[in-house]
Order: C-alpha cells, then sequence, then structure tokens
C-alpha cells in the first residue's frame, strides 16, 4: 500500500508504521515524503497518469479540489464500521473541513490554528493586567504598547506577506466570505468592512510597522528584544520560541486566544486530513491505516515527535499537552476554529486578499475601495466555478 504524506510529518510518521505493520502483518506500507512544494503539482500529474497513491494527507483545502475531481472516495460506509473513529470527539472546525455535499471525503491527521504569541512583561509594564479577550481590549493594549514603546518600536507584528491576519479577523464575522454557494465573492459585507477597518487602523495607527516577514531580519530576536509585543503564528513556534528566544526573556512570553470583535474570536483551521483515493485497489488496507493513525494515543505520540496538534479533543488529555501552558490557548481557540471556504479557487482568493490588504495599507485604497476591488478580483476567479454549477456539473458522477 502507497501512502503519501507532505512536509517533515511525511518522514516522521514513518516511526509509527512498525507498530501498524504487527498488528496488520497482511499490509506493508511503502511511505513516500512530498515537500509541499511540490506536492499539488505532483498530486495532479498522478491524477492525470492514473498513479495517486491509496491513501495521502491533503491540506484542508486542497479536499475541495480533488473531490470536485472526483479523486476521493467517499468515506461514509468506513466510519459507520468504525466507532473508533468517531466525528463528535473531533474539534468542529477540523471535522467540517472535509465534508462536502453531505458525504465525508476526509479524516483530520492535524490541526493548525493561529493565536498570538505575547510578552507578558511588556503588557505589564504598559499596564494591561491581563491578555485582551475582545478587540476593544486590544485595541487599548495596542495603544498602551505603543506609547510606552517609542517611535522605533511597535505594539504588533502583522507581516503583509502573509493572508491569515486578516483571514483570521474575517472569519470572526457573520458574513459568509463567498455567498450564494461560493458563486461570488461577499467582501462588501458589514462584517467584512468591519474587518478590514480594525486591520488598517492597526497600521494608521502605527501599532503595526508596514512591513513584511523578509524586512524583519529574525523575528524571534526582534520579539525578544522588544520590536513587537504580539505577534499572531501558529503552534510550531512554541518549539521555535523556546530554542530561539534570548535566555533573558525565556519567561516572559505567553500565548493568549485570538481576541474577536465582541469576545474570544474564531480563527481559521488548517492542518491536514487523511484521504483514500478512488483509483485505490487496497481501500480497505488503507482504512485501517487511517483508523491506526487516528487513535488518539496514536495521535498523542505524533504530538510528541512533531509539535503538531491533534485534531481529536480525547488526545488533549495526555500530560505533555494538559501540563504545556503555551498549548493552552490553542486547545481552546481550535474549539472556535471554522473552516475556510469550500471552493477549489480558495487559495487563490487568500491570496487576493493578502495583495489588496497590502495595498490598501499602502494608501491604494480605503476601506470601501478594498472590498470593491476584492469582490472584483474574486468573481474573476469564481467565472468557471458559477458556469459549472448553472450546468450542474460539479458533484456529478465522474
Amino acid at each position: 500500500m502507497r501512502f503519501w504524506a507532505m512536509g517533515s510529518e511525511g518522514e516522521i510518521v514513518r516511526r509509527l508504521i512498525p507498530e501498524f505493520e504487527r498488528r496488520h502483518p497482511d499490509v506493508r506500507v511503502d511511505v513516500q515524503q512530498l515537500p509541499w512544494t511540490a506536492a499539488h503539482e505532483k498530486l495532479l500529474t498522478a491524477f492525470a497518469g492514473d498513479a495517486l497513491p491509496d491513501v495521502c494527507s491533503l491540506g484542508n483545502t486542497w479536499i475541495p479540489e480533488f473531490a470536485l475531481l472526483g479523486a476521493l472516495t467517499p468515506l461514509d460506509p468506513y466510519l459507520a464500521a468504525t466507532p473508533s473513529v468517531e466525528p463528535g470527539d473531533y474539534f468542529h472546525g477540523a471535522w467540517e473541513s472535509g465534508e462536502l455535499q453531505g458525504s465525508v471525503y476526509a479524516v483530520p491527521w492535524y490541526a493548525e490554528t493561529r493565536v498570538p504569541f505575547y510578552r507578558t512583561d511588556l503588557l505589564r509594564e504598559a499596564g494591561i493586567a491581563a491578555p485582551p479577550r475582545n478587540w476593544d481590549e486590544w485595541r487599548a493594549a495596542l495603544a498602551a504598547v505603543k506609547q510606552r514603546a517609542g517611535a522605533d518600536r511597535y505594539a504588533i507584528l502583522l507581516p503583509l506577506n502573509e493572508f491569515e491576519p486578516l483571514l483570521n479577523l474575517a472569519i470572526q464575522q457573520p458574513d459568509p466570505l463567498l455567498r450564494d454557494d461560493g458563486r461570488y465573492g461577499n467582501f462588501r459585507s458589514a462584517g467584512f468592512r468591519r474587518a478590514l477597518a480594525f486591520y488598517k487602523e492597526m497600521f494608521d495607527q502605527r501599532w503595526a510597522p508596514p512591513v513584511s516577514n523578509n524586512q524583519i531580519s529574525n523575528v524571534w530576536d526582534e520579539f525578544g528584544r522588544g520590536y513587537f509585543s504580539f505577534y499572531v503564528s501558529g503552534p510550531w513556534n512554541i518549539a521555535e520560541f523556546r530554542k530561539r528566544l534570548p535566555q533573558s526573556v525565556a519567561g516572559s512570553w505567553m500565548t493568549m486566544p485570538l481576541p474577536g470583535p465582541d469576545g474570544p474570536g474564531a480563527s481559521v483551521m488548517g492542518g491536514t486530513s487523511f484521504v483514500i483515493f478512488r483509483s485505490s485497489q487496497r481501500k480497505d488496507a488503507a482504512w485501517k491505516l487511517i483508523a491506526y493513525l487516528s487513535e488518539p494515543q496514536v495521535q498523542t505520540q505524533f504530538h510528541a515527535l512533531t509539535g503538531d496538534l491533534p485534531p481529536r479533543r480525547s488526545a488533549w488529555t495526555s500530560p505533555a499537552l494538559t501540563r504545556d501552558p503555551y498549548a493552552r490557548a490553542f486547545r481552546e481557540q481550535l474549539e472556535r476554529a471554522r473552516a475556510a471556504p469550500k471552493v477549489p479557487e480558495w487559495e487563490r482568493i487568500a491570496q487576493e486578499i493578502r495583495i489588496v490588504g497590502e495595498e490598501m495599507i499602502g494608501g491604494r485604497y480605503d476601506v470601501d475601495g478594498a472590498a470593491e476591488e476584492l469582490d472584483r478580483r474574486t468573481d474573476a476567479i469564481l467565472e468557471k466555478r458559477r458556469w459549472m454549477l448553472d450546468h450542474r456539473t460539479i458533484g456529478a458522477a465522474p
């Protein structure tokens, strides 16, 4: 059986395979690691050449594309026969990422979302006694930190080459990002314009520097020396901050849930999920592997090896996670993390959010102009989808 896995996880998961093969002596697993930069093209090439593996880990935003191609096996019959893979044990946003048109096409492998890392000492010095829980409290904290930091330092880093900071603010709104079954952009909605305005305010008030990550020499060093006090990032940075921050501030940072407009807010659910390709001749064996790697104790092992966050709540009872103070904010945030819009074009749209957001900060657009431009670009990207939906070809049997 062939199993393709992306990134460093594709190398590390090999350590878990011997136990699976011990339990299933009739199954041998050939693991192939793919770099993320080449994985998408390789998968499409393999689909065209009828050379896909049996089972694969897909980035959650890729699932709609491969489902549209008819490449994925619906997993509902396997789930019905496997009570140990309990959908209700998964964080909703992670599980929802694999649901399309009433069927389940993917089972979450690991979850990813983003929360603010912050300097506890610098907030305390600015008179902020507790981490902010809503936008108004965050505004007050950012203003206080900036006032104390002075002209050459800032309160928060929101890299202009990343779409996630703005997207997280946007997904907290009640308005969907796309409308009419994903046919059109919905960026002129009141909710998205509210998110755009808050994002722009953080630059207009000079709480955030108008720079990309590439213009920061080293985010850990700059965080350590107080160039900024908040940095919204993912769980991989827990290990990096522990390793890279100067010893002088080793105990002066923490993570916190992402503030929302009126209280603790939502965030975008990322991560990867297992799929079985329709072309596989070994679907039963592939499902056995998915069920094994989905066991809570195996997910706990995988977290210990990688730092990736388990998508199952029951796996979070392990001491490695319950005793990690930096993981607690992620545990809380995962309960509110939401799946990105499930259209194959989403990654292209997310990049337009980044580009237009950067152009707005640079002065090309005001909030209303940026929202209008995003709708224009998104509607152009979704033109083919509208045609396919109108002709009822999406979701048709391959």
